[in-house]
């Protein structure tokens, strides 16, 4: 049944997505991450207050330089991506550009494959900036050039695709 059903509707190729959708989908779902960050400092901000107490606080920041407060941002950052990967596979921004990440057999992806994507796109370009702009001196300008044109090289080659064994494709338009 399965089999007949297949042969009656064959499956067209969804089209893989260029790099300017790509990039329009992240600043989307930058402006999305970044009120996502905003919430999450806030919650970490009034756990250290009320560690530490507000005097305190408002003396030494707890936050500043703190490596778990780091990691956890990291963390925050991963599970925003990787829980609309996992479920749907697309974010806020890919579903506005109509775009969805999956396997090459168009399944949705696992937690290893959007790791994976999280940490090949979206990781090492920051520690290109940072290391320019606080270790060589060079302007904030300058280094966060660097750092958006390492992720348009990474993208531009497709290194997430290829590295979680994924794809992004292009949904068709909505009839009606």
């Amino acid at each position: 049944m399965n089999a007949e059903v297949a042969r009656a509707c064959p499956v067209t190729p969804l089209a893989p997505t260029r790099l300017p959708r790509r990039l329009a989908a992240i600043v989307y779902d930058g402006l999305l991450l970044a009120g996502v960050l905003l919430v999450a400092t806030a919650l970490a901000l009034g756990l250290a207050v009320l560690v530490v107490g507000g005097e305190r606080a408002k003396l030494h920041s707890p936050l500043q330089g703190n490596p778990f407060f780091s990691s956890y941002l990291l963390f925050v950052c991963f599970f925003f991506f990787a829980g609309f990967w996992m479920h749907g596979g697309q974010t806020l921004g890919m579903r506005a550009w109509r775009l969805r990440v999956q396997r090459r057999d168009g399944r949705g992806i696992g937690w290893w494959q959007a790791l994976l994507r999280f940490l090949s796109a979206g990781i090492w370009p920051i520690p290109v900036a940072a290391y320019l702009y606080r270790v060589l001196g060079v302007g904030v300008g300058p280094s966060l050039a660097a750092g958006v044109a390492c992720l348009v090289l990474v993208l531009a080659l497709r290194l997430p695709d290829r590295l979680s064994e994924t794809e992004l494709v292009v949904l068709p338009k909505p009839k009606g």
